[in-house]
């Protein structure tokens, strides 16, 4: 297809998928692989009294709006608190969807100098205690957390561009329900005349940075079908963790003809006006296949899941789950409003060639 040769690194209809490596993530100390609010994840430098006197003050009042996901610290043995070193901050800042560190550290300026280049060029905020003075004070331009005194020395700001994709997805979903309600009340007629259960699902999916969410669709199988799943899973036809089968017997009649046109995901809308999914991104996968994601594979969850996407419009049909990562990276790594609107004015093109399942 033409539009694979405007994305950098990709090659023709069918890029050749990067090798990821085969070792899982430690789970060591994992609280739960995702987490249900929507504080942000902190890692704390340092085990000692002054970092953890920090962690309780911020478990202890939610309005800081801060999820305390466990310390690092090069002295001290490991433990489900003491998740590792400081040189395992780069890959256990992606394995756990950390967004800031607070560096608890201050008499050991090169370890914070280490730990601090390494938050900083993998955009996460940063904190840090000082080393002040003894005395009071009132004036200097610091926080106090749990008595502690802390300054920010970096905070990641959203680029202008980002603002203006979340305007264009709220735009595009209010115009999107606005065009297509009509369409959409006749599809949920026509899904309760055709069978029995509920006209939407609704399901768990996984967002940006690991957070789940609702996902909305046309109910497009019998009800019950999530627990039929298991009992088809030997006759699996995609690669990796990833679960389809081209003659579903769970789909019903009418949900065949949803599935070619994709008209099973306009409920999605819903989900972009309320900000948790965007009309441009990765899938959505379910939960419980994100669990077995290789720790390359989180980079996925660096932007919000999409309606549609790279993959969508170049390779849907094929069955590889390492292809189906690469061009969601290529999307990640190269992406910008420009790509976006391609990609959306792809997906008209698309809908009218049936996926076939």
């Amino acid at each position: 297809m033409r539009f694979a040769r405007m994305i950098p690194g990709t090659r023709g209809t069918t890029p050749e998928a990067p090798t990821v490596a085969r070792t899982r993530v430690p789970r060591k100390g994992w609280s739960g692989h995702f987490h249900l609010s929507e504080q942000r994840n902190v890692l704390m430098i340092g085990a000692g009294p002054t970092a953890r006197t920090i962690a309780q003050a911020l478990r202890d009042d939610p309005s800081h709006g801060s999820n305390v996901v466990g310390f690092l610290d090069d002295q001290l043995p490991l433990t489900p608190q003491v998740l590792g070193r400081v040189e395992d901050l780069e890959w256990l800042a992606r394995a756990q969807f950390i967004e800031e560190v607070i560096l608890a550290v201050p008499n050991e300026p090169a370890l914070v100098r280490e730990a601090a280049a390494v938050a900083l060029r993998n955009h996460l905020d940063i904190r840090a205690v000082p080393e002040l003075p003894s005395g009071f004070w009132p004036e200097a331009g610091v926080e106090h957390i749990g008595g502690i005194p802390v300054i920010v020395l970096h905070r990641e700001s959203m680029p202008r561009a980002l603002l203006l994709k979340r305007a264009l997805d709220f735009i595009g979903a209010v115009v999107g329900l606005a065009l297509l309600g009509p369409v959409m009340g006749l599809l949920a007629l026509l899904i309760r005349l055709d069978s029995r259960g509920p006209v939407f699902y609704a399901a768990e999916r996984t967002g940006a940075k690991g957070r789940p969410f609702r996902c909305y669709k046309f109910r497009s199988m019998i009800s019950g079908a999530d627990r039929l799943k298991q009992s088809l899973r030997s006759r699996n036809e995609r690669e990796g963790p990833i679960f389809k089968l081209a003659n579903d017997p769970r789909i019903t009649r009418l949900g065949r003809f949803l599935r070619r046109y994709s008209l099973d995901e306009l409920p999605q809308l819903w989900n972009v006006l309320l900000g948790n999914m965007s009309l441009v991104g990765p899938r959505p996968h379910p939960v419980e296949e994100v669990n077995q994601y290789q720790l390359p594979h989180y980079r996925r969850l660096d932007m919000k899941p999409g309606i549609t996407g790279l993959w969508q419009i170049t390779a849907r049909n094929s069955p590889s789950f390492d292809l189906n990562m690469h061009l969601d990276l290529t999307y990640i790594e190269n992406w910008s409003l420009v790509l976006d609107l391609r990609i959306l004015i792809s997906t008209v093109r698309v809908l009218f060639a049936p996926e076939g399942a």
